[in-house]
Order: C-alpha cells, then sequence, then structure tokens
C-alpha cells in the first residue's frame, strides 16, 4: 500500500498585520479595522507574514482610506 503524503504544517494567511512600532512611536486614539485589496507580488509576501509596514500610514482620498 502506498503511504498517504500529508504535511505537518498548513498553510494560513496571518489573521492581521500590525504596525507595533507607530503604536509606541505614537498615540493612538482610534482604529479601524479594513479589509486591503493585494495586486501581484505582495499578495505572496503577506500571506506568508512577511509584511512591513515599517513606513506606512493611512490617508482619507475623496471618502476612502489609503494605505500609503
Amino acid at each position: 500500500m502506498a503511504k498517504d503524503k500529508k504535511t505537518s504544517k498548513t498553510s494560513q494567511a496571518p489573521r492581521s498585520i500590525q504596525n507595533r512600532k507607530a503604536r509606541f512611536d505614537y498615540a493612538i486614539e482610534d482604529t479601524i479595522e479594513a479589509g486591503i485589496v493585494l495586486l501581484g507580488t505582495e499578495v505572496k509576501s503577506l500571506f506568508l507574514g512577511k509584511g512591513n509596514l515599517t513606513d506606512a500610514y493611512c490617508q482619507v482620498i475623496r471618502g476612502e482610506i489609503w494605505l500609503i
């Protein structure tokens, strides 16, 4: 009989990505949880938990919040 190939690791996307340094450097008055549209290579990086928000900030442009 052939053995079933099972991997012990299951890949799951991270539940959330946070900018911890921003919470240390700034006084956060309000938080908003939102989804994000991913395009191109950032999909794989974020799925693997390698997102980097070091210099990121949000800006409201025409009623939409954009991650810059």
